[in-house]
Protein backbone atom coordinates (compact mmCIF):
# COMPACT_ATOMS: atom_id res chain seq x y z
CA UNK A 1 0.00 0.00 0.00
CA UNK A 2 1.78 3.21 -0.82
CA UNK A 3 2.17 5.93 1.62
CA UNK A 4 -0.82 8.01 0.16
CA UNK A 5 -3.31 5.38 0.78
CA UNK A 6 -2.01 4.86 4.28
CA UNK A 7 -2.57 8.52 4.70
CA UNK A 8 -5.59 8.63 3.35
CA UNK A 9 -7.03 5.26 5.49
CA UNK A 10 -6.04 7.33 8.59
CA UNK A 11 -7.37 10.47 7.85
CA UNK A 12 -10.55 8.54 6.96
CA UNK A 13 -10.67 6.83 10.27
CA UNK A 14 -9.91 9.81 12.82
CA UNK A 15 -12.63 11.48 10.47
CA UNK A 16 -15.23 8.56 11.38
CA UNK A 17 -14.65 8.84 14.75
CA UNK A 18 -14.88 12.18 15.02
CA UNK A 19 -18.20 12.01 12.82
CA UNK A 20 -19.34 9.06 15.56
CA UNK A 21 -18.64 11.29 18.55
CA UNK A 22 -21.31 13.88 17.32
CA UNK A 23 -23.85 11.27 15.75
CA UNK A 24 -26.87 13.72 16.00
CA UNK A 25 -25.00 16.94 14.57
CA UNK A 26 -23.84 14.66 11.49
CA UNK A 27 -27.58 13.38 11.03
CA UNK A 28 -28.55 16.84 10.66
CA UNK A 29 -25.73 18.32 8.90
CA UNK A 30 -26.25 15.37 5.55
CA UNK A 31 -30.42 15.83 5.79
CA UNK A 32 -29.69 18.91 3.52
CA UNK A 33 -27.28 16.30 1.57
CA UNK A 34 -30.17 13.64 1.36
CA UNK A 35 -33.10 16.39 0.19
CA UNK A 36 -30.85 17.59 -2.66
CA UNK A 37 -29.46 14.40 -3.98
CA UNK A 38 -32.91 12.24 -3.36
CA UNK A 39 -34.79 15.59 -5.44
CA UNK A 40 -32.72 14.85 -8.43
CA UNK A 41 -32.20 11.18 -8.80
CA UNK A 42 -36.06 10.53 -8.24
CA UNK A 43 -37.25 13.00 -10.65
CA UNK A 44 -34.81 11.75 -13.16
CA UNK A 45 -35.68 8.57 -12.26
CA UNK A 46 -39.48 9.53 -12.73
CA UNK A 47 -38.80 10.99 -16.14
CA UNK A 48 -36.43 8.27 -17.38
CA UNK A 49 -39.23 5.43 -16.66
CA UNK A 50 -41.52 7.61 -18.60
CA UNK A 51 -38.61 8.21 -21.61
CA UNK A 52 -38.91 4.23 -21.90
CA UNK A 53 -42.64 4.03 -21.46
CA UNK A 54 -42.96 6.83 -23.96
CA UNK A 55 -40.34 4.98 -26.38
CA UNK A 56 -42.10 1.67 -26.12
CA UNK A 57 -45.62 3.01 -26.84
CA UNK A 58 -44.81 5.24 -30.30
CA UNK A 59 -42.40 1.86 -31.29
CA UNK A 60 -46.13 0.83 -32.39
CA UNK A 61 -45.99 3.31 -34.87
CA UNK A 62 -42.76 1.86 -36.34
CA UNK A 63 -39.49 3.85 -36.61
CA UNK A 64 -39.31 3.88 -40.53
CA UNK A 65 -42.98 4.62 -40.90
CA UNK A 66 -44.36 7.75 -42.75
CA UNK A 67 -47.72 8.65 -42.43
CA UNK A 68 -49.55 11.16 -44.78
CA UNK A 69 -52.32 12.86 -42.97
CA UNK A 70 -54.75 15.30 -43.25
CA UNK A 71 -53.64 17.11 -39.89
CA UNK A 72 -50.03 17.47 -38.47
CA UNK A 73 -49.26 15.52 -34.99
CA UNK A 74 -48.05 18.35 -33.39
CA UNK A 75 -48.19 22.02 -34.70
CA UNK A 76 -48.81 25.60 -33.26
CA UNK A 77 -50.45 26.84 -36.00
CA UNK A 78 -54.04 27.93 -36.18
CA UNK A 79 -55.99 24.29 -36.61
CA UNK A 80 -58.66 26.58 -39.17
CA UNK A 81 -55.79 26.01 -41.46
CA UNK A 82 -55.51 22.70 -41.60
CA UNK A 83 -59.44 22.16 -41.55
CA UNK A 84 -59.82 22.86 -44.61
CA UNK A 85 -57.10 20.91 -46.14
CA UNK A 86 -58.71 18.82 -48.72
CA UNK A 87 -59.23 14.47 -47.48
CA UNK A 88 -56.57 12.63 -48.05
CA UNK A 89 -58.40 9.93 -50.52
CA UNK A 90 -57.31 6.29 -51.76
CA UNK A 91 -56.75 7.37 -55.58
CA UNK A 92 -53.55 9.28 -53.64
CA UNK A 93 -53.00 6.19 -51.79
CA UNK A 94 -52.51 3.92 -55.25
CA UNK A 95 -50.57 6.28 -57.00
CA UNK A 96 -47.94 6.51 -53.86
CA UNK A 97 -48.31 2.38 -53.80
CA UNK A 98 -47.34 2.21 -58.04
CA UNK A 99 -44.04 5.22 -58.08
CA UNK A 100 -42.34 5.09 -54.48
CA UNK A 101 -39.31 3.54 -54.73
CA UNK A 102 -38.45 3.57 -51.20
CA UNK A 103 -41.64 2.01 -50.10
CA UNK A 104 -41.96 -1.39 -49.01
CA UNK A 105 -45.48 -1.11 -48.24
CA UNK A 106 -48.08 1.16 -48.51
CA UNK A 107 -51.41 0.94 -46.13
CA UNK A 108 -54.27 3.46 -46.42
CA UNK A 109 -56.50 3.13 -43.19
CA UNK A 110 -59.72 5.48 -41.59
CA UNK A 111 -61.46 4.87 -38.82
CA UNK A 112 -64.47 5.62 -36.81
CA UNK A 113 -66.53 5.06 -33.64
CA UNK A 114 -69.01 2.45 -32.78
CA UNK A 115 -70.99 0.61 -30.22
CA UNK A 116 -69.69 -3.31 -29.93
CA UNK A 117 -71.81 -5.49 -29.10
CA UNK A 118 -71.70 -9.59 -28.22
CA UNK A 119 -74.03 -11.49 -26.27
CA UNK A 120 -75.84 -9.01 -24.22
CA UNK A 121 -72.51 -6.74 -23.28
CA UNK A 122 -71.92 -3.33 -25.08
CA UNK A 123 -68.60 -1.82 -25.18
CA UNK A 124 -69.39 1.78 -25.79
CA UNK A 125 -67.21 4.46 -28.59
CA UNK A 126 -64.66 1.52 -29.60
CA UNK A 127 -62.03 2.90 -32.15
CA UNK A 128 -62.96 1.31 -35.44
CA UNK A 129 -60.20 0.88 -38.01
CA UNK A 130 -59.93 0.47 -41.22
CA UNK A 131 -57.42 -1.11 -42.65
CA UNK A 132 -55.73 -3.06 -45.57
CA UNK A 133 -54.28 -6.79 -45.63
CA UNK A 134 -50.73 -5.02 -45.50
CA UNK A 135 -51.12 -2.86 -42.47
CA UNK A 136 -49.70 -4.97 -39.97
CA UNK A 137 -46.55 -4.93 -41.82
CA UNK A 138 -46.50 -1.45 -42.01
CA UNK A 139 -47.10 -0.67 -38.43
CA UNK A 140 -45.82 -4.03 -36.80
CA UNK A 141 -49.25 -5.07 -35.46
CA UNK A 142 -49.15 -8.96 -33.87
CA UNK A 143 -51.65 -11.40 -34.10
CA UNK A 144 -51.99 -13.35 -30.37
CA UNK A 145 -54.76 -15.62 -31.83
CA UNK A 146 -55.92 -16.45 -35.90
CA UNK A 147 -54.66 -14.42 -38.78
CA UNK A 148 -54.54 -11.02 -40.19
CA UNK A 149 -56.52 -10.20 -43.02
CA UNK A 150 -55.77 -11.63 -46.92
CA UNK A 151 -55.76 -9.61 -49.90
CA UNK A 152 -59.28 -11.53 -51.23
CA UNK A 153 -61.17 -10.25 -47.82
CA UNK A 154 -59.97 -6.51 -48.23
CA UNK A 155 -61.11 -6.79 -51.97
CA UNK A 156 -64.61 -8.16 -51.17
CA UNK A 157 -65.00 -5.82 -48.43
CA UNK A 158 -65.84 -8.78 -46.06
CA UNK A 159 -67.43 -8.16 -42.42
CA UNK A 160 -64.67 -9.81 -40.65
CA UNK A 161 -63.02 -8.20 -37.70
CA UNK A 162 -59.93 -8.25 -35.67
CA UNK A 163 -60.58 -7.28 -32.15
CA UNK A 164 -57.86 -6.02 -29.65
CA UNK A 165 -57.04 -8.27 -26.64
CA UNK A 166 -59.18 -5.87 -24.02
CA UNK A 167 -61.88 -6.35 -26.33
CA UNK A 168 -61.88 -10.02 -26.24
CA UNK A 169 -61.43 -9.81 -22.21
CA UNK A 170 -64.29 -7.73 -22.04
CA UNK A 171 -66.50 -9.45 -24.13
CA UNK A 172 -65.83 -13.04 -24.45
CA UNK A 173 -63.54 -13.65 -20.93
CA UNK A 174 -61.48 -16.51 -21.38
CA UNK A 175 -63.83 -17.86 -24.55
CA UNK A 176 -62.40 -19.34 -27.65
CA UNK A 177 -63.42 -15.80 -29.79
CA UNK A 178 -62.58 -16.95 -33.57
CA UNK A 179 -65.56 -17.59 -35.32
CA UNK A 180 -67.50 -15.93 -32.58
CA UNK A 181 -69.80 -12.55 -34.02
CA UNK A 182 -70.11 -9.12 -32.26
CA UNK A 183 -72.20 -6.52 -33.94
CA UNK A 184 -70.22 -3.26 -35.22
CA UNK A 185 -73.00 -0.38 -35.19
CA UNK A 186 -76.19 -2.42 -36.52
CA UNK A 187 -73.75 -4.53 -38.85
CA UNK A 188 -72.35 -8.35 -38.04
CA UNK A 189 -68.87 -8.78 -38.14
CA UNK A 190 -66.86 -12.02 -37.89
CA UNK A 191 -64.12 -12.47 -35.40
CA UNK A 192 -60.68 -14.12 -37.48
CA UNK A 193 -57.83 -12.86 -35.11
CA UNK A 194 -57.19 -11.34 -31.75
CA UNK A 195 -54.36 -8.54 -31.47
CA UNK A 196 -51.20 -9.25 -28.54
CA UNK A 197 -51.52 -7.34 -26.01
CA UNK A 198 -50.06 -3.67 -26.31
CA UNK A 199 -50.77 -1.22 -23.61
CA UNK A 200 -51.52 2.47 -23.93
CA UNK A 201 -50.29 5.13 -25.94
CA UNK A 202 -51.10 8.73 -25.17
CA UNK A 203 -53.87 7.91 -22.47
CA UNK A 204 -55.38 5.31 -25.24
CA UNK A 205 -56.13 1.99 -24.72
CA UNK A 206 -54.09 0.02 -27.69
CA UNK A 207 -56.42 -3.24 -27.12
CA UNK A 208 -59.38 -1.74 -27.17
CA UNK A 209 -59.50 -1.34 -30.96
CA UNK A 210 -60.67 -3.29 -33.40
CA UNK A 211 -59.96 -3.76 -36.99
CA UNK A 212 -62.07 -4.60 -40.20
CA UNK A 213 -61.29 -3.66 -44.19
CA UNK A 214 -61.06 -1.01 -45.38
CA UNK A 215 -64.05 -1.05 -47.64
CA UNK A 216 -66.27 -2.04 -45.11
CA UNK A 217 -65.67 1.06 -42.76
CA UNK A 218 -66.83 2.99 -46.15
CA UNK A 219 -69.50 0.67 -46.98
CA UNK A 220 -71.05 0.58 -43.58
CA UNK A 221 -70.37 3.78 -42.15
CA UNK A 222 -69.98 6.76 -44.94
CA UNK A 223 -67.34 7.52 -47.39
CA UNK A 224 -67.00 11.35 -46.61
CA UNK A 225 -64.14 10.72 -44.41
CA UNK A 226 -59.97 11.64 -45.00
CA UNK A 227 -57.64 8.56 -44.75
CA UNK A 228 -54.11 8.01 -43.55
CA UNK A 229 -51.28 6.73 -45.53
CA UNK A 230 -48.74 4.71 -43.63
CA UNK A 231 -45.45 4.17 -45.65
CA UNK A 232 -42.62 1.40 -44.49
CA UNK A 233 -39.89 2.43 -45.89
CA UNK A 234 -37.49 0.31 -46.86
CA UNK A 235 -33.97 0.81 -45.44
CA UNK A 236 -34.59 3.09 -42.10
CA UNK A 237 -31.33 5.19 -42.92
CA UNK A 238 -33.35 6.64 -45.28
CA UNK A 239 -36.09 7.92 -43.71
CA UNK A 240 -35.34 11.35 -44.47
CA UNK A 241 -35.02 10.37 -48.19
CA UNK A 242 -38.40 8.84 -48.78
CA UNK A 243 -39.80 11.36 -46.93
CA UNK A 244 -38.69 13.87 -49.75
CA UNK A 245 -39.71 11.29 -52.25
CA UNK A 246 -43.26 10.58 -50.81
CA UNK A 247 -44.02 14.88 -50.68
CA UNK A 248 -42.61 15.17 -53.91
CA UNK A 249 -45.39 12.16 -55.14
CA UNK A 250 -48.16 13.81 -52.89
CA UNK A 251 -47.89 17.48 -54.37
CA UNK A 252 -46.90 15.37 -58.28
CA UNK A 253 -50.78 13.66 -57.45
CA UNK A 254 -52.55 16.84 -55.95
CA UNK A 255 -51.02 19.18 -59.33
CA UNK A 256 -49.53 21.62 -56.76
CA UNK A 257 -47.60 24.80 -58.07
CA UNK A 258 -43.76 25.24 -57.21
CA UNK A 259 -45.03 28.51 -55.33
CA UNK A 260 -48.72 26.28 -53.49
CA UNK A 261 -48.27 25.38 -50.19
CA UNK A 262 -48.38 21.72 -49.06
CA UNK A 263 -51.79 20.46 -47.99
CA UNK A 264 -51.21 17.73 -46.29
CA UNK A 265 -48.66 16.28 -43.34
CA UNK A 266 -46.09 13.90 -43.40
CA UNK A 267 -46.05 12.98 -39.83
CA UNK A 268 -43.76 10.00 -37.94
CA UNK A 269 -42.57 8.56 -34.83
CA UNK A 270 -39.87 11.27 -34.51
CA UNK A 271 -42.25 14.47 -34.37
CA UNK A 272 -43.46 12.89 -30.99
CA UNK A 273 -40.58 12.51 -29.43
CA UNK A 274 -38.75 15.70 -30.35
CA UNK A 275 -42.22 17.29 -29.11
CA UNK A 276 -42.24 14.81 -25.42
CA UNK A 277 -38.48 15.67 -25.13
CA UNK A 278 -38.92 19.26 -25.12
CA UNK A 279 -41.95 18.39 -22.26
CA UNK A 280 -39.34 16.91 -20.23
CA UNK A 281 -36.42 18.69 -20.99
CA UNK A 282 -37.95 21.85 -18.65
CA UNK A 283 -38.84 19.39 -15.96
CA UNK A 284 -35.23 17.98 -15.95
CA UNK A 285 -34.35 21.40 -15.66
CA UNK A 286 -36.18 22.60 -12.49
CA UNK A 287 -35.52 19.48 -10.52
CA UNK A 288 -32.00 19.97 -10.85
CA UNK A 289 -32.40 23.69 -10.45
CA UNK A 290 -33.91 22.41 -7.13
CA UNK A 291 -31.51 19.89 -6.49
CA UNK A 292 -28.65 21.92 -6.92
CA UNK A 293 -29.91 24.88 -4.13
CA UNK A 294 -30.95 22.12 -1.65
CA UNK A 295 -27.39 20.66 -2.20
CA UNK A 296 -25.93 24.42 -1.63
CA UNK A 297 -28.14 24.77 1.46
CA UNK A 298 -26.60 21.66 2.45
CA UNK A 299 -22.99 22.78 1.85
CA UNK A 300 -23.70 25.75 3.63
CA UNK A 301 -24.92 23.56 6.59
CA UNK A 302 -21.20 21.37 6.17
CA UNK A 303 -19.25 24.40 6.25
CA UNK A 304 -20.92 25.68 9.79
CA UNK A 305 -19.81 22.47 11.25
CA UNK A 306 -17.16 22.11 10.15
CA UNK A 307 -16.23 25.35 11.45
CA UNK A 308 -17.81 24.33 14.80
CA UNK A 309 -15.50 21.38 14.67
CA UNK A 310 -12.54 23.46 14.21
CA UNK A 311 -13.02 24.72 16.93
CA UNK A 312 -13.86 22.47 19.49
CA UNK A 313 -10.91 19.64 18.23
CA UNK A 314 -8.16 23.05 18.27
CA UNK A 315 -6.54 20.75 21.11
CA UNK A 316 -6.44 18.12 19.17
CA UNK A 317 -4.99 19.95 16.43
CA UNK A 318 -2.51 21.72 18.62
CA UNK A 319 -1.28 17.94 20.17
CA UNK A 320 -1.05 16.72 16.08
CA UNK A 321 0.83 19.98 15.20
CA UNK A 322 3.64 19.52 18.42
CA UNK A 323 4.01 15.79 16.97
CA UNK A 324 5.09 16.69 13.75
CA UNK A 325 1.78 17.33 11.39
CA UNK A 326 1.96 19.76 8.39
CA UNK A 327 -0.30 22.02 7.49
CA UNK A 328 -0.92 19.77 4.53
CA UNK A 329 -1.80 16.94 6.96
CA UNK A 330 -4.74 18.79 8.58
CA UNK A 331 -6.14 20.44 5.80
CA UNK A 332 -6.15 16.89 4.38
CA UNK A 333 -7.95 15.86 7.26
CA UNK A 334 -10.51 17.87 7.76
CA UNK A 335 -11.22 17.95 3.91
CA UNK A 336 -12.03 14.23 4.07
CA UNK A 337 -14.16 14.54 6.67
CA UNK A 338 -16.08 16.96 4.63
CA UNK A 339 -16.61 14.57 2.01
CA UNK A 340 -17.31 11.79 4.18
CA UNK A 341 -20.37 13.46 5.36
CA UNK A 342 -21.40 14.47 1.93
CA UNK A 343 -21.01 11.28 0.32
CA UNK A 344 -22.96 9.71 3.22
CA UNK A 345 -25.81 11.72 2.36
CA UNK A 346 -25.19 11.17 -0.97
CA UNK A 347 -25.41 7.34 -0.50
CA UNK A 348 -28.28 7.26 1.80
CA UNK A 349 -30.33 9.52 -1.20
CA UNK A 350 -29.16 6.79 -3.58
CA UNK A 351 -31.38 3.85 -1.66
CA UNK A 352 -33.96 5.95 -0.91
CA UNK A 353 -34.73 7.02 -4.50
CA UNK A 354 -34.37 3.44 -5.68
CA UNK A 355 -37.23 2.68 -2.73
CA UNK A 356 -39.12 5.95 -4.09
CA UNK A 357 -39.22 4.20 -7.74
CA UNK A 358 -40.12 0.96 -6.88
CA UNK A 359 -43.01 2.93 -4.45
CA UNK A 360 -44.06 5.04 -7.58
CA UNK A 361 -43.99 1.67 -10.31
CA UNK A 362 -46.29 -0.06 -7.76
CA UNK A 363 -48.25 2.54 -6.50
CA UNK A 364 -49.14 4.29 -9.78
CA UNK A 365 -50.01 3.70 -13.56
CA UNK A 366 -46.78 5.31 -14.39
CA UNK A 367 -43.25 3.39 -15.12
CA UNK A 368 -40.04 4.50 -13.14
CA UNK A 369 -36.59 3.52 -13.53
CA UNK A 370 -33.15 4.89 -11.72
CA UNK A 371 -30.57 5.86 -14.69
CA UNK A 372 -27.30 5.13 -13.67
CA UNK A 373 -25.84 8.59 -14.88
CA UNK A 374 -28.32 10.13 -12.27
CA UNK A 375 -26.68 7.92 -9.86
CA UNK A 376 -22.92 8.87 -10.56
CA UNK A 377 -24.07 12.66 -10.82
CA UNK A 378 -25.54 12.76 -7.50
CA UNK A 379 -22.67 10.83 -5.74
CA UNK A 380 -20.10 13.44 -7.92
CA UNK A 381 -22.44 16.59 -6.91
CA UNK A 382 -22.05 15.04 -3.27
CA UNK A 383 -17.94 15.09 -3.53
CA UNK A 384 -17.92 18.10 -4.81
CA UNK A 385 -20.46 19.66 -2.27
CA UNK A 386 -17.83 18.15 0.51
CA UNK A 387 -14.43 19.20 -1.15
CA UNK A 388 -15.83 23.22 -1.95
CA UNK A 389 -17.30 23.35 1.30
CA UNK A 390 -14.72 21.78 3.44
CA UNK A 391 -11.93 24.02 2.27
CA UNK A 392 -12.29 26.86 4.41
CA UNK A 393 -12.92 25.15 7.56
CA UNK A 394 -9.89 23.05 6.59
CA UNK A 395 -7.97 25.80 5.87
CA UNK A 396 -8.74 27.63 8.96
CA UNK A 397 -7.79 24.38 10.71
CA UNK A 398 -4.53 24.62 9.40
CA UNK A 399 -3.48 28.10 10.54
CA UNK A 400 -3.97 27.82 13.61
CA UNK A 401 -1.63 28.51 15.57
CA UNK A 402 -0.41 25.21 17.80
CA UNK A 403 0.87 26.81 21.35
CA UNK A 404 -2.51 28.69 21.45
CA UNK A 405 -4.33 25.51 20.47
CA UNK A 406 -2.58 23.54 23.09
CA UNK A 407 -3.69 25.97 25.76
CA UNK A 408 -7.34 26.17 24.54
CA UNK A 409 -10.07 24.74 27.16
Amino acid sequence: MTPFLIKLWENIKIAIRALVQSKMRTVLTTIGIIIGVLTVVSVASIIEGLNRGFANQIANLGSNALYVQKYPWASMEDFSKFRNRPNVILKEADFIRERMRLAEAVSPSTGTRQDIRSRGKTLNGISVNGVTNNYDVVTGLVIEEGRFFSFAEIERDKNNVVIGWEIKENLFENRNVLGEKIKIGTTNYTVIGVTEKRGNFLGQSLDAEVYVPLGTVFKNFGWHRSISIAVKVTDATRVDEARDELRFLMRLARKLKPTDEDNFSINQQDVLMDMYNKLTGGLYTAAIGIGTLSLLVGGIGIMNIMLVSVTERRKEIGIRMALGAKRKVITFQFIVESIIICGVGGVIAIILSYLVSIIISKITPFPSAVPAWSVFMGLGFSALIGLFFGIYPASKAARLNPIECLRYE
